[in-house]
Order: structure tokens, then C-alpha cells, then sequence
């Protein structure tokens, strides 16, 4: 009954509402009529007087004429809550009077209790926890439980078969405090809280344990948050016990875990094992071998793959996915970046010996953040190595499409996809690559969005990109079912690709309303005494010592000024524009001295009231999170000078949301980026905007060197920084919108 009231109250007609209303809500409305009211003694008058006033001030709540209580917009509707509220509540006062089977306390304890159901309304009303039109509904259902207590008979039913709103107003009058279903009545309550607020089921059951339907909920809650229902599964009271005692397949096995010191490391298996396609015994197994685990995760991710195209999304998927995540980094990328500069690869990328082509290919998709350029280069041409026929389709369908799209990103970035497309025949990858670019707003997130636009900006394959962008097209205009977010994923995105040929003449800022992306103003950059300060982060291992030392020697000239302190330098301009450089020292980082002197020349800045609007980033990119974690939200121009920071843009990106970036692709040189720094400094000092086509092609005439020149080819220049640019367009687009 509740399923079809509600369906038919959602696509009601104002003529079908009216009627429900007169059924459901204000039975015999119009056949009542005003009781002549007896003499009220003069002990009880008060009580009436209270009534009346509490009766005024809920029309005076929301009315226009001052005898109306508004509660829609319909005047029908309007009148006939009203009237309940008059003509009810005067005749269950005028009843009390009349009834002489009530005895004088009696009719004290019951006019007490319309004072305080109208009262009660009042304040939950004033606090927005019930409605307006509910008012009809309490008062009917009020005088039913009155009836029911009369009889000496439960209300539950009454607490049942409202909302939660009604009911509690109902339970909490003293009137019932005695009556004969109050346990029921609690627990309907309770239940009600439930399911308004599932996050505290366990919780509100821990606190009630008697309540009836304590297994189900206890049931329910496995299925939403195992997590919690393991932290209550081995506590030694009620819930510990019901939980225990549980029927349920999932509860009995998640009972079981809470019991072992490791229980959460079963956690991503969640799934199959409550469906007995794995047991306990040999997860157990597994974790005694970190490589054997790594593998089962890997493994049953690649079975939930397959499950999830078709839209089947097992239990804890999300454990599973954060599970495989750390264990790919701690256990094998965290080792090869750590051997870096090892030049043998036999040594490099020895614990990756035994994986398979799957399971390579997890530590690419879910390393991410972490992966080094070279080692994802090692990562990814052992994947091929590794398979009997080296096609890449074969590999996807090994990972039932897994992360596809993020392979393919990824791939882009670091220069493979060309690679990674020639291993499969030119159908297939045309197909994948339209695949690429559909449903980019089926997720909540902008993550496909913007992967794609970073994708694009690596492609020089021109029918590559004419065919991305013919299926963006495709997608924009061709498909009717779009909704809005779709519009604008792929409107900015067309829009912003077509922008990359300089024929089309499309004036970004212009078309898409954000700021300048070609040129940085000066004046932007300045604050309120038209100083620029910029900030550099400096590690202290070898390399970072002598690009510090390399750093300083160029502002050895008359028109800088170098000032020394213990743990930093501040570089003042001595003409031109003031522009203020600060770097900490690259201290001894075995004693973690360079990150105090980070730390501290952050609060030095903060104590003097600046904030830097350039921040540059000189270190391998294994300190990147670092200096990233530090961060000043006030940022306008960022150079990421380490080996791949352009894979580090959307975390940039999430703390200086504005900002331009540079960035490199491949490996960060110590020589591109301190011309990098010449240059920007310099047209600082001389008062000039920053112009970074005009900058990237002074410094590509620069680089006379073929091996300097090929590594500079790999630095982004803020304008092309298309994920970057598309995030910037789409926050602007839904701000107009709202």
C-alpha cells in the first residue's frame, strides 16, 4: 500500500491530490462540524486558553490573511489543513468536556497532551523537521491513538503507519507514556531513524539491543559497510552476540574474521567468500607470501571486472581496488623507483620477474601517482615481453577492459599509445579509441574527462586526433539521449580541442570564460606592493646540492642581490620590478634537516604576511608529493621540475586550481629548467607578462643541443595543459550555471 501511495502521489493530478487528501489524510472532513462547546470549569479554562493560542500561532507560522495556515500553493489545500486544525482540535477539547466517563485528572491529562502535541509542532515545524501539509495528518492520528489508549490497546499500529515526523511527535507525549505497545512503538521509531540515517544502524542497535528487528538490520548493515560491522563483530555485549548468532552467510564470515588479528587483509574477498568460490583457509595461505597475495588480489579484481561490465558490482570492490593499489606500490613499484639509478635492469626490475602480463599491467593502472617515468618504461615493455602474441587487445581482454581508459592515459603521457595502438590491427584500435572517448560522464568524477584532454595534448598522430575528435563530435551532437553534464564534458572538450590548431583561431578565454592561458599578467603575479615573490623547493641528496649551487650562480650579477640565512637564501632584485626569491637549502636529508628548513621557511613567509605566486619544484620526482603537500593555494605559475610531474597535474590542480604548469612529460633536466627559471624571472624583473609561446620558442631556439632539444620536447607549456584547461572551463561552466 505505502508503494503505490507513494507512486500515485508523486504523479498526482491537483483533482486525485484532493481526494487522497480527503481519504487518507482528513477522513470525514467536511461531514464535522464545530461541537457546541459546555461550560469549562474555571480550574481547566487555562488549559483552553493555552490550546486556542497555540492554534493561532501555527497559522501565524505561514499565512498571508492571518486565519489561513499555508502549507502549498493550492488554496484548497490550504483551507482544508486549516479547517482540521480548528474544527479537530476545538471538538476533541469540546469531547473531553462532554465525556463523563473522564474523570477530572483524566481530562487534566488529556488537554495537557493537545497543549503539547500543537506546541510540539510549533518547534518541529520552526526547525524544519516536519511539514506543513503534515499537520492535518498528526492531529487525525492523534485522536486514533487517543481512541487506542482508551481501550487500553497499543498504538503501534499509529507508529508504524506514519512517517517518522508524526510519530515521534505522537510517542513523545506524555499521554502515552504508559501505553500498551510502547516497546513496539520505541522500536518502530528506531527503525524509522534507521532507515533515515543507515550510517548509524549499528550504533542505534548497539544502544538498543532488545529491538525486534535487530538481525535484519545487523544484515543490512553488512552489506553496506562491512568494515563497521567488523569493528562490532567481536565486541563481548548484545550486538557482539547477535551479530555472532547471525544466519547470514556474509555476517556469519565477517563474525569469523574479527576473530583473527588480520581479519582486514581478507577484506577485499569479501565477496567470493560469502559466496564459497574461495575460503578463508586459503586466503589465509596467501597472506603468508606477499607476492602470492598480490596475485590472488589481482585475480579476483580482474573476476570483478568482468562482473562489473555487466553492472554487477560485487562487495568491498572499492577494498579490493585500495588493497591492490598499496600492495602494487609497497610491494613493487615503491623497490624499482628505489632503484633508480641503478643502470643494470636485470638488477632494477628483478621483483618483477615473476609477474604476468596482468599482473604488470595493475602496477601501471593503480601506480599512477607513484610510478617514475623509467619505471613505467620497464614496466611496460616487460608487459609485451611477457605474453605469447604480443598484441595489446589481447591484454586488455586478459584485464576484461579494466582501466582502459587510465592504461591508455597513461600510455599518451609517456609516449607509448603509437606503440601500444600498432600492436593491435588499425579496426580494432579505432573502435578503442571511440571507446575511449564515450560515456565520460557516467562517473561522478571528471577523472575520464580529463584524461582524455591529457591524452589528446600528447597525440601528434594527426589522423589520431582527427579521429578522437570526430567521435567527440559524434557524442556532442549526433547523440539525442545526452543530459547536461554530457553537454558540457564534450562541448569544452570539442571547443578546446579544436583550439590546438592555430587556424581555427578560437580565442579560449574568450569562448570559455576563464582566464588568460597564453599569458600570465605581471600584475597577477604581484601583491598589494607590487612585490613578486617566488618560492623553490630543494631536497637535500647529491643532485639537489649541485642544482642549488647551480641555481645561485646565475643570480650572480648586478641585477640580483643573494641573501644568506641558515636554512634558506631569498634572492631581491636589485632593478627593475621588485621580485623576491626564496629557496630553502638543500640540508643533509639523511637527518631530514631540508625538510625542516621547508617547513620553516614557510612560517617565515606566513609571519611576513607573503605569498608566493610562483612556486618551482627542483628534485627528482620522488620528492614531488612533497613539495606538492606544501603547496601554497596562492600559487598562480607552478614549475614542476622533476622526471614526469606531468602526471602529478591533477593533484596540482586540487589545491591551486587556477594555476599554469609546467611540466615534463619524461625527464625533468637540470638545464631546462634553470633556463626555465632564467627566463621567467627575467620578464619579472623587467615588469613583462609571462608570454609562454613567446618563452618556449625563445627557448627552443635556445637548445642547440639534439638530445637538450628532444627532453625540452617534452615539457608542457601551460597553454597546452588540455586537462588542466578543461577542469578550469568546466568549474566556470557550472558556476554560471547556478
Amino acid at each position: 500500500m505505502n508503494l503505490v501511495f507513494q507512486h500515485y502521489f508523486r504523479n498526482m493530478t491537483r483533482f486525485a491530490f484532493l481526494l487522497l487528501l480527503t481519504l487518507f489524510i482528513v477522513p470525514n472532513l467536511h461531514s464535522q462540524e464545530f461541537i457546541p462547546m459546555p461550560k469549562v470549569p474555571l480550574i481547566r479554562q487555562l488549559f483552553h486558553i493555552n490550546i486556542d493560542n497555540a492554534k493561532e500561532k501555527i497559522i501565524q507560522l505561514n499565512t498571508y490573511d492571518g486565519k489561513t495556515f499555508f502549507v502549498s500553493n493550492d488554496t484548497t489545500i490550504n483551507n482544508e489543513v486549516t479547517r482540521v486544525l480548528r474544527v479537530h482540535i476545538h471538538n476533541l477539547r469540546a469531547n473531553i468536556e462532554l465525556d463523563s466517563t473522564f474523570s477530572d485528572n483524566d481530562k487534566f491529562i488529556w488537554l495537557r497532551a493537545i497543549e503539547t502535541l500543537l506546541d510540539d509542532y510549533i518547534f518541529n515545524y520552526k526547525t524544519k523537521n516536519i511539514s506543513g501539509l503534515a499537520l492535518s495528518k498528526l492531529i487525525i492520528s492523534f485522536e486514533e491513538a487517543m481512541a487506542l489508549e482508551r481501550k487500553q490497546q497499543s498504538i503501534a499500529p499509529i507508529i508504524n503507519n506514519n512517517d517518522f515526523a508524526v510519530s515521534n511527535i505522537i510517542f513523545q507525549n506524555a499521554a502515552f507514556a504508559n501505553n500498551a505497545g510502547y516497546k513496539r512503538c520505541k522500536d518502530y521509531l528506531l527503525l524509522k531513524i534507521c532507515k533515515k540515517q543507515p550510517e548509524n544502524i549499528l550504533r542505534i542497535v548497539n544502544n538498543n539491543p532488545t529491538i525486534f528487528c535487530a538481525d535484519s538490520l545487523i544484515t543490512a548493515v553488512a552489506y553496506r559497510n562491512q568494515e563497521e560491522l567488523y569493528d562490532y563483530a567481536s565486541s563481548p555485549n548484545a550486538i557482539g552476540d547477535t551479530i555472532r548468532n547471525s544466519r547470514d552467510s556474509l555476517v556469519r564470515i565477517i563474525s569469523r574474521l574479527a576473530t583473527k588479528n588480520t581479519g582486514r587483509m581478507y577484506f577485499p574477498f569479501l565477496d567470493l567468500l560469502s559466496k564459497g568460490k574461495i575460503t578463508i583457509d586459503s586466503v589465509g595461505k596467501a597472506l603468508e607470501n606477499n607476492e602470492v597475495y598480490y596475485k590472488l588480489l589481482v585475480s579476483s579484481q580482474i573476476k570483478y571486472a568482468e562482473r562489473m561490465q555487466h553492472a554487477d558490482t560485487p562487495l568491498v570492490y572499492k577494498t579490493l581496488v585500495e588493497k591492490l593499489r598499496s600492495k602494487a606500490v609497497e610491494e613493487y613499484i615503491d623497490e624499482i623507483n628505489a632503484l633508480h639509478d641503478e643502470k643494470s635492469d636485470a638488477v632494477r626490475f628483478k621483483k618483477l620477474d615473476s609477474l604476468s602480463p596482468s599482473e604488470l599491467y595493475y602496477l601501471c593502472v593503480l601506480g599512477e601517482e607513484e610510478i617514475y617515468t623509467s619505471s613505467y618504461i620497464g614496466v611496460y615493455k616487460r608487459i609485451f615481453e611477457r605474453m605469447k602474441v604480443s598484441r595489446s587487445d589481447s591484454l586488455l581482454k586478459l584485464v576484461n577492459y579494466d582501466y582502459y581508459k587510465k592504461f591508455i592515459k597513461m600510455a599518451a603521457s609517456y609516449n607509448e599509445l603509437e606503440d601500444f595502438l600498432s600492436r593491435m590491427d588499425t579496426t580494432t584500435s579505432d573502435r578503442l579509441m571511440r571507446s575511449f572517448v564515450n560515456d565520460l560522464a557516467s562517473k561522478n568524477t571528471l577523472e575520464d574527462a580529463v584524461d582524455v584532454a591529457d591524452s589528446y595534448s600528447s597525440i601528434s598522430n594527426k589522423k589520431l586526433r582527427n579521429l578522437i575528435l570526430e567521435q567527440i563530435q559524434k557524442n556532442l551532437f549526433e547523440d539525442t539521449t545526452i543530459n547536461r553534464r554530457s553537454q558540457t564534458i564534450y562541448r569544452l572538450l570539442y571547443i578546446i580541442f579544436l583550439s590546438m590548431d592555430p587556424n581555427n583561431h578560437i580565442d579560449l578565454t574568450k569562448q570559455l570564460g576563464i582566464n588568460p592561458i597564453f599569458v600570465m599578467p605581471n600584475k597577477l603575479l604581484q601583491d598589494s606592493s607590487g612585490r613578486v615573490t617566488i618560492q623553490q623547493f630543494f631536497y637535500g641528496d647529491k643532485d639537489g646540492k649541485h642544482i642549488f649551487d647551480a641555481f645561485l650562480d646565475k643570480f650572480r650579477n648586478e641585477n640580483w642581490r643573494i641573501i644568506q640565512s641558515p636554512e634558506w637564501v631569498e634572492v631581491q632584485s636589485r632593478r627593475g620590478s621588485k621580485v623576491h626569491i626564496y629557496a630553502n637549502k638543500p640540508l643533509d636529508e639523511d637527518q631530514e634537516l631540508d625538510t625542516k628548513a621547508q617547513k620553516d621557511l614557510i612560517f617565515y613567509l606566513d609571519s611576513l604576511g607573503l605569498q608566493p605566486t610562483v612556486v618551482i619544484h627542483r628534485g627528482h620526482s620522488y620528492y614531488l608529493k612533497s613539495t606538492i603537500d606544501q603547496l601554497s593555494s596562492s600559487a598562480k605559475v607552478i614549475l614542476l621540475g622533476s622526471c614526469g610531474g606531468y602526471q602529478s597535474l591533477n593533484q596540482v590542480l586540487q589545491i591551486c586550481p587556477q594555476a599554469h604548469i609546467i611540466s615534463s612529460k619524461q625527464v625533468g633536466m637540470g638545464i631546462i629548467n634553470q633556463g626555465l627559471i632564467n627566463l621567467i624571472t627575467e620578464q619579472l624583473r623587467e615588469g613583462k607578462d609571462l608570454n609562454w609561446p613567446a618563452i618556449w620558442k625563445g627557448l627552443t631556439e635556445k637548445f642547440d643541443d639534439a638530445k637538450d632539444k628532444e627532453k625540452f620536447n617534452d615539457y608542457i607549456p601551460p597553454y597546452k595543459n588540455l586537462g588542466a584547461i578543461f577542469i578550469m572551463a568546466y568549474n566556470q561552466a557550472m558556476d554560471s550555471a547556478f
